[in-house]
């Protein structure tokens, strides 16, 4: 057998299954005790062509941030990193899929590691994208899942569901849950509501 690599193929070209435990479609970016978290159901198959959270051109997230002074300026998505500066960071709960949620579910979602996670990096408030996402974390249909603050979970994060500000989904977009989680931060932060 010397010379010849046993299963040389699969190394070479890993199959699906393989591909899914291994590659993270676009990285976390969070550090210990962060404001605030953005959790997504998964990245879009343009975030994780071009590496930046929330890049699609239809996609309102980055808008928002500003407009409802989450942010002090309107950022651009290739400029994610710089939130961490402001004490924001980004996951997604499936880390290996992208595209739409009928495309990036087929792949896995671990919500107990993700939970760990959260309790690991400690952030005072996890803000789900879209109720999709939120009905992953509470095993919950999304009809059952209201938008807003949700109700406090024991030695865990302040946790609100957005509207999602996928272009996908304007049919269904509402800036008062992002207003209201912009008031949170702001009377967390100390600044008056």
């Amino acid at each position: 057998m010397h010379g010849k690599a046993v299963g040389y193929a699969s190394l070479t070209h890993p199959t699906r299954a393989a591909q899914t435990l291994t590659v993270e479609r676009l990285p976390d970016q969070l550090r210990d005790n962060l404001r605030l978290v953005f959790v997504g159901t998964a990245a879009s198959q343009r975030s994780a062509d071009v590496g930046h959270d929330y890049a699609h051109p239809g996609n309102c997230f980055w808008r928002t941030l500003h407009q409802t002074g989450i942010t002090d300026r309107r950022y651009e998505p290739y400029e994610f990193p710089a939130l961490l500066k402001q004490g924001i960071g980004f996951t997604d709960l499936c880390k290996t899929g992208a595209g739409m949620d009928h495309q990036a579910l087929n792949f896995p979602i671990d919500i107990p590691a993700f939970r760990e996670k959260m309790l690991r990096y400690r952030p005072r408030i996890i803000a789900f994208t879209s109720k999709k996402a939120s009905s992953l974390f509470y095993g919950r249909p999304t009809k059952a899942i209201a938008p807003g603050r949700q109700p406090p979970l024991a030695d865990f994060p302040v946790v609100f569901v957005l509207a999602s500000p996928s272009g996908a989904a304007s049919g269904s977009w509402s800036i008062a849950p992002w207003q209201e989680l912009a008031d949170a931060l702001g009377s967390q932060d100390g600044r008056a509501d």
